[in-house]
């Protein structure tokens, strides 16, 4: 299958050129229908691609060498739209001359400047942030959003519900993931009235292509029993944090342990093969990259901290969901429920969520 070409801030994360190139290099050499437009400083760019020929006629170099600095506020970096590596990137998306954009740069930059330049597909209020999840399960769970929405009335987080669903059911072959709200307990009775009457809309709602199954707790994101976890941007970032932090926590722990003594040395060689399938596990390059739904368009965001491997699955994961259509499932499944029919699912249950 030919893909439509996928386009790469080079510019953007913590190492930029060498590991953006290098991660689209590894990428390529996984699946060699891929093929880049590399936007950045054209000097840095070539000088990358000496080390990959691979790419050599894969790719095409957008020069550039204006670049979205990580701690620049969104509205900064939208007056540079059109000069900056990111701008260029999210503007062949919308132009066309690619199908997805890929960059490991400031967050709130490339939320601001993809919805400024894709819009919203018809019946999305707000685009969110969803990314992958390690569980105990046969799959990925898809937590969104992750923090492009720091406040979401219940009319937002059934959108989240939707959009979510479509993307689980590309990673899990599910016909009906089944799709949980994050709240402190899993009784009806908790949460905030948005948490309650998003649920309430869930219930009530026909046509839709999951299975809603009410609550769950933090502590229970990671255990399999749920595709897809559905949040405000500002609680499930939180969350996110606690999880990778927790993650980061165990594997310095083992590490402390087995070297604290001869012995624990020893143990650790016995273990090996079992405390490197936990790391590979627990490492976040292997679950790198999120998607911002809801969009007109592919926009995949890499950690900034992201290695080579870690771009490379976020190079992954853009064409994936290039090769899924996951837009247009999105959209049928909108058509599927009818806008009149999400209005009017809640329409008894309370104004909580405004």
């Amino acid at each position: 299958m030919t893909l439509p070409r996928i386009a790469i801030d080079a510019m953007g994360g913590d190492e930029g050129v060498r590991v953006m190139v290098s991660g689209a290099a590894l990428a390529r050499r996984r699946h060699d229908r891929f093929k880049f437009l590399l936007v950045g400083d054209e000097t840095r760019i070539k000088a990358a691609l000496e080390n990959h020929p691979n790419m050599a006629g894969a790719s095409e170099i957008l020069h550039c060498d204006d670049v979205v600095a990580g701690d620049e506020k969104p509205t900064q970096a939208l007056r540079r739209a059109k000069t900056t590596s990111m701008g260029l990137a999210i503007n062949a998306v919308k132009s066309g001359d690619c199908g997805a954009a890929v960059s490991a740069g400031n967050t709130g930059a490339l939320m601001a400047m993809s919805k400024l330049a894709l819009r919203t597909m018809p019946g999305i209020d707000r685009p969110a942030l969803a990314g992958l999840l390690p569980t105990l399960g046969e799959h990925d769970v898809v937590m969104l959003d992750l923090g492009a929405n720091t406040e979401c009335d219940a009319r937002n987080l059934v959108q989240f519900a939707i959009m979510g669903a479509a993307y689980s059911r590309i990673v899990t072959g599910k016909d009906a993931p089944r799709v949980r709200l994050l709240n402190i307990g899993t009784e009806e009775i908790k949460g905030t009235g948005g948490l309650q009457e998003a649920a309430s809309r869930l219930r009530a709602a026909t046509g839709l292509s999951l299975t809603f199954e009410g609550f769950v707790e933090a502590d229970k994101i990671c255990r399999g029993e749920v595709d897809v976890v559905v949040a405000d941007g500002f609680t499930g970032n939180i969350a996110l944090k606690a999880i990778e932090g927790s993650a980061r926590f165990v594997t310095d722990l083992l590490r402390n342990a087995f070297t604290s003594s001869l012995r624990s040395k020893i143990g650790f060689l016995v273990s090996r093969p079992a405390t490197e399938l936990l790391r590979h596990r627990l490492d976040p390059n292997n679950h790198n990259g999120g998607v911002f739904l809801g969009l007109n368009g592919v926009v995949v965001k890499s950690h900034g901290s992201a290695n080579t491997q870690g771009v490379a699955n976020a190079v992954a994961v853009a064409a994936r969901l290039l090769e899924e259509n996951l837009t247009e499932r999105i959209c049928a499944d909108l058509a599927e429920l009818g806008e009149d029919r999400l209005k009017d699912s809640g329409r008894d249950s309370g104004d909580g969520g405004k």
